[in-house]
């Protein structure tokens, strides 16, 4: 969570009850990091409420101290609201998510750009933001790339428009070398990437951007980012109207080899 930000009271009070029940239990937090597989500094954020108690936590947690399903009723009350607009949230999703399915139609997708590209961006944000701001927003996103090495693997798909790839963010020798990333990215064994022709269009690939993360619990929540604003989606039925329009677009994207195959033409023309 942001320095500043103000906590959500579902995580502070969700926390608060874990260290109380593991207090009344006599289970230390050393035991339940080590029994929920969770680094002890994780384990501290949940129960201070600086970060969202998971499934996997309230689960160990009810085990150990025999809470008797009193701390995983706190489950139907950790989802994010309909409208939240906190992207912590989201990167807290990420971080931990063993798959991210997303639909880019105007920019290449965060954790695939290469750092001039994502400077070039940021550098020209309105309203403009200061040089050491700039210089912190793209570590962060930096950062964030470390997911697509990190073991165990998670699974990544991402579907690009072609608009995406012409767009010239960076100048053209900048966007070069990021179409040179991105077959670098599709490389890995868990990455895909898929490229949507401007002649293979539909109505949904022009109505914004499309992500999908899948949690260690396999609970789903869809993800919506716009000017300044940040919608994280729990309710099951708009998730699923996220992921049947990923897979309409992944239907009429190109393969990855005809993918890799369309970067590169793109590329030598530049």
């Amino acid at each position: 969570m942001a320095a500043g930000a103000q906590l959500p009271p579902n995580w502070r009070y969700c926390g608060n009850q874990v260290k109380l029940w593991r207090f009344r239990a006599g289970v230390s937090r050393e035991e339940l990091a080590r029994e929920a597989g969770y680094e002890l500094e994780t384990v501290k954020s949940m129960e201070q409420g600086r970060r969202r108690p998971t499934p996997r936590l309230l689960q160990v947690a009810d085990d150990m101290c025999g809470a008797g399903g009193l701390l995983l009723a706190a489950l139907g009350y950790l989802n994010p609201e309909e409208q939240s607009t906190h992207l912590q949230e989201f990167l807290d999703a990420e971080a931990e998510a063993i798959s991210l399915s997303s639909y880019e139609p105007l920019l290449i997708p965060g954790l695939l750009q290469t750092e001039e590209y994502t400077r070039a961006l940021i550098s020209t944000h309105w309203p403009p933001v200061e040089d050491d701001e700039v210089e912190l927003r793209v570590a962060r996103r930096l950062k964030r790339q470390e997911k697509l090495a990190a073991k165990p693997y998670a699974l990544f798909s991402f579907i690009i428009y072609e608009a995406a790839l012409r767009s010239g963010v960076a100048g053209r020798e900048g966007m070069k070398r990021q179409l040179q990333h991105l077959l670098e990215a599709a490389d890995r064994p868990n990455v895909s990437v898929q490229i949507l022709p401007a002649d293979r269009v539909l109505s949904i690939a022009l109505t914004g951007p499309l992500l999908v993360v899948e949690s260690a619990e396999h609970q789903q929540l869809a993800y919506v980012e716009g000017l300044n604003t940040q919608v994280l989606h729990s309710n099951p039925g708009t998730v699923s109207s996220f992921v049947q329009c990923l897979g309409r677009l992944r239907m009429q994207a190109l393969s990855a080899e005809e993918s890799a195959h369309f970067i590169r033409k793109l590329a030598d023309e530049l």
